[in-house]
């Protein structure tokens, strides 16, 4: 797991590539180096040693011929086996590493050799005979990389900070709208104007810096049972296998509930070692509603582990706050990065890897907009005869988050779901395009689910809260193997409450985690408000100044917000939370 970045054109030199180095160096803090393959073009790496930690196999990587060299960040999970490929070819290997893997499939295929990796990477490979780059990023998005182009030069890197190290961008104040109701920029957008996100899956090869056009791969693979439970098992099992190895220590995000769990229990039954467990607990007297220390302890008598419990309190929030909000590189509307994060600080004292539950309840239908749409789908004509009528019982927030959300274009009334206010249609309008005409209706929405929120929030959050302690964050639940299965799975029942790892907990004697109602990963911000105390001051008095230097930009709903947050609290805590970590973030940076 690495940082990599390159300048190519006017100003490439190696002060400004070891200037982008150092804005990274928490991404690898293992190995730091660059180099210049030709006159104008600079390439710099930070290198996590995980997989052949010895210097074997730092980076830049190359050829035995020197004609070709490799920088990237990742994990291939299906290595060994490419290995073995490239050696009946023909090929020797020097190491043991993936990356030689990685660079001699690019030698043999081009291109084309993208599809045959499993795993999560980004990556920059430089041809030194035609001087050209191939520069990729995995189709699930799980490592970020960011681009710019200006002035002649094309700009890299895996973090926006690096790319402004080099040469600064304004703030972007057409991204606050997404952000304010869908948590983060549009994708392949960022907060600065001029730098741009690679989309997941996006592949080019660049002859020059002045041009550079993005296309997508996909991946060669065959579904070669049936989809099933038993399959599904012995699938599930070989990714939690493949993706807990390393050549360092490993540990695990529990949570206590059905994703984490289930993976641990199979890590464990498979191995018979226990590992590094680490959960949140919230001060005592809010344990009953957010109750994950609880169950990962009842869990630990069940399956041993070496378990953690990390710490939350208004106390330690405020203590960690002005270093984490230092530690984002684009910030993301959800606190569960904070607990990311806190996690992460704690976590590196034993570990250099650690596995979540990511990806699961995108898959398998894990999320309450999932239901709610699925009740939507099936009753769709009454709801929206109804929907005055409905408006006027006066039942809880989630009930009239439901209501409000109805609309009659399916895909408006999922977003309204997903979003943490009613979205105008205008921006409604911008995502229509991601979702997949030839998916079903209720397929549509979780393969949306896995390209936008997924990408956006969960694994940007993983990344970056565990990157800022040079951690690298696994999710087996994304394995190629496991999507391929997903792919092929015909049963719209088998995508909704996740059946198979409810059933596969049980069979494991752990049917009281899948009766678990599903509860949010986040700070107890409804109670941190309640109070009224010293959070509600911050929060208000933050906002209140953001709107002041930048409410020209805000959309109406958002501004109002801004200006009197108080009323807000008791149906829009979420917002206020998300709109303060903007806000901070702004003035740290001085945008």
């Amino acid at each position: 797991m690495c940082g990599i970045h390159l300048i190519w054109g006017q100003g490439a030199n190696e002060e400004a590539i070891d200037e982008m180095l150092e804005k990274s160096k928490h991404r690898g803090p293992d190995q730091r180096a660059s180099c210049s393959p030709w006159p104008g073009l600079w390439i710099g790496v930070n290198r996590l040693r995980i997989i052949h930690t010895g210097p074997e196999a730092d980076q830049p990587f190359y050829a035995p011929d020197r004609q070709s060299m490799l920088v990237w960040n990742g994990e291939i999970y299906n290595h060994s086996e490419l290995r073995q490929q490239l050696i009946a070819m023909g090929i020797t290997f020097n190491t043991e590493s993936d990356t030689e893997a990685v660079l001699h499939l690019l030698r043999m295929f081009g291109p084309l050799g993208l599809e045959k990796l499993h795993g999560m990477f980004t990556l920059i490979y430089a041809d030194l005979t035609d001087k050209s780059l191939l520069i990729a990023r995995d189709k699930n998005g799980e490592k970020p990389l960011y681009f710019a182009q200006e002035d002649e030069t094309l700009l890299i890197s895996s973090e926006c900070r690096s790319i402004q190290s080099f040469k600064k961008s304004d703030f972007n104040p057409k991204q606050l709208e997404p952000y304010f109701y869908l948590r983060a920029p549009g994708l392949g957008k960022t907060f600065f104007k001029k730098i741009q996100e690679v989309k997941p899956g996006a592949i080019t090869k660049v002859h020059n810096p002045h041009s550079i056009h993005w296309k997508t791969f996909s991946h060669q693979s065959n579904l070669i049972e049936k989809p099933s439970y038993q399959t599904f098992k012995k699938t599930l099992q070989a990714a939690v296998i493949r993706q807990f190895h390393a050549d360092v220590p490993v540990g695990m995000l529990l949570s206590g509930g059905a994703d984490s769990s289930l993976l641990y229990a199979l890590w464990y039954k498979e191995a018979g070692e226990s590992l590094p467990c680490y959960t949140v607990q919230v001060e005592h007297k809010y344990q009953k509603k957010y109750a994950d220390g609880n169950a990962a302890k009842r869990f630990s008598h069940e399956f041993p582990i070496r378990h953690h419990l990390v710490d939350v309190s208004q106390k330690i929030f405020w203590e960690n706050w002005d270093d984490y909000v230092r530690s984002i590189d684009q910030p993301i509307g959800d606190s569960a990065g904070f607990l990311n994060w806190l996690i992460a600080k704690e976590a590196k004292k034993s570990v250099k890897v650690l596995i979540s539950g990511a990806g699961s309840d995108e898959l398998w239908g894990g999320y309450q907009r999932h239901k709610a749409f699925a009740f939507y789908k099936k009753n769709k004509a009454i709801l929206l005869r109804s929907k005055g009528f409905l408006n006027k019982i006066p039942l809880g927030r989630s009930y009239h988050k439901f209501v409000a959300g109805i609309n009659p274009n399916g895909q408006n009334t999922f977003l309204n779901y997903s979003a943490l206010e009613k979205l105008p249609d205008s921006l409604a309008d911008k995502y229509h395009k991601i979702f997949d005409p030839n998916l079903e209706d209720y397929r549509q929405m979780l393969d949306f689910d896995r390209r936008v929120y997924l990408v956006q929030d969960v694994l940007k959050i993983q990344d970056n809260a565990l990157m800022a302690h040079s951690i690298e964050g696994r999710s087996p639940y994304l394995d190629e193997t496991m999507q391929l299965l997903w792919r092929n799975v015909t049963d719209e029942g088998l995508l909704k409450g996740k059946p198979w790892i409810k059933s596969y907990l049980t069979e494991l004697g752990l049917s009281w985690i899948s009766k678990r109602p599903k509860m949010g990963f986040g700070l107890p911000l409804k109670e941190w408000f309640a109070e009224n105390g010293e959070f509600s001051k911050r929060v208000f008095s933050s906002l209140q100044a953001f709107e002041k230097t930048h409410g020209e930009f805000f959309p109406p709903e958002m501004r109002s917000m801004c200006v009197n947050p108080q009323p807000a609290v008791k149906n829009h805590f979420l917002t206020l939370y998300n709109l303060f970590l903007l806000a901070e973030w702004v003035k740290l940076h001085k945008l």
